[in-house]
């Protein structure tokens, strides 16, 4: 199978680094082809602009959705971003790996998703009726693909739990798997993280190293995480929102899980 590492952190040496080298490794014993998109080697240009189409704005203006479709459907992308869409083409499973800044992904990787994500490619596609709202949360060009996210944190793991200060991981993590990953059609398999990374020792990164190794090998097999499929009747549309016999003691993140 083919994988896709879009790896996200500026230090070879560090801890993420090494991770990413051992995921390579291992898929590639497992008999995996893999490829790395190095964000920060790269030197990957993360602000979205007119300059993402090599003709320009079409109207009077920069309009970043309308330009995006533009240059997506005419062949007119920059390079760089016609180079990760075609990797994510290729790709049967995709792997986002970063350490978790300010509660999020690294402003680098946030970019890659907003540049490569274009109109016409990972949002803007399938029609829109009174029973279809666009290909998407569940099905879309990316649909029938996994992915997966190896994050790594400072902070402790009670610090994200459920009454942790930090909220819940699965709750900050959210915005990235099933607006990211999901909308475009991926199956989201249970995220990888790392918590107390600021005390490392050569035992601790063994222990490390084998469990993201049993992941790994279990990334085709492992359940994905249920959410709910936009299109597949338990949602009013175009409303968007739940229909009021689904999970009706819900809201929040977790309405949205079957």
């Amino acid at each position: 199978m083919n994988v896709l590492i879009v790896y996200a952190h500026p230090e070879p040496k560090s801890l993420n680094g090494a991770l990413k080298d051992f995921a390579v490794q291992r898929l590639e014993a497992a008999g995996h082809t893999v490829q790395v998109s190095d964000l920060y080697a790269m030197q990957w240009k993360a602000a979205l602009d007119a300059s993402d189409s090599t003709v320009g704005p079409v109207g009077p203006h920069f309009h970043p959705s309308l330009d995006s479709k533009h240059a997506f459907e005419n062949g007119l992308q920059a390079d760089d971003i016609a180079a990760e869409q075609a990797k994510l083409q290729w790709a049967d499973a995709v792997i986002l790996q970063f350490p978790l800044w300010w509660f999020s992904m690294p402003a680098i990787l946030k970019g890659w998703v907003e540049r490569v994500y274009a109109y016409g490619f990972a949002y803007g596609v399938g029609e829109h009726s009174d029973t279809h709202w666009g290909d998407r949360y569940g099905e879309g060009t990316l649909a029938g693909k996994r992915a997966m996210l190896i994050v790594t944190t400072g902070g402790w793991e009670s610090h994200y739990s459920p009454r942790g200060i930090n909220g819940p991981i699965d709750d900050i993590l959210f915005p990235i798997q099933h607006g990211i990953l999901y909308y475009p059609g991926f199956d989201v398999v249970p995220p990888f993280v790392n918590y107390r990374t600021g005390r490392m020792d050569d035992a601790r990164f063994a222990r490390i190293t084998q469990a993201l190794g049993e992941r790994l090998d279990a990334l085709f097999t492992t359940a994905p995480i249920p959410f709910r499929r936009q299109n597949a009747g338990d949602y009013d549309i175009p409303a968007l929102t739940l229909r009021a016999e689904i999970a009706p003691e819900k809201s929040g993140f977790a309405a949205h899980l079957a």
